[in-house]
């Protein structure tokens, strides 16, 4: 996924402040993110927080959220 430092964040689960909008502050293999209800700030593991993104907006407009699937590979005719 193309995040990057400044884009909002719409989550699927609420902060307990009641905010869904988060801005990234850092991105990487860890974000730092800051909750626009309260102004929290929280930081984890890049997989953790993209698996729960509903919407990424950037510069005020939103941007299409591409989720990849891993598939296992199947040893077909192999004998």
């Amino acid at each position: 996924m193309d995040i990057r430092e400044y884009d909002v964040l719409t989550m699927k689960k609420p902060h307990p402040c009641g905010g869904l909008r988060w801005q990234v502050l850092r991105s990487g293999a860890d974000f730092r993110l800051r909750c626009l209800g309260c102004g929290r700030c929280v930081e984890g593991p890049r997989g953790k927080f993209e698996k729960n993104i509903r919407r990424i907006e950037r510069d005020g407009a939103e941007i299409a959220v591409s989720r990849t699937t891993r598939r296992q590979k199947t040893n077909e005719g192999d004998g």
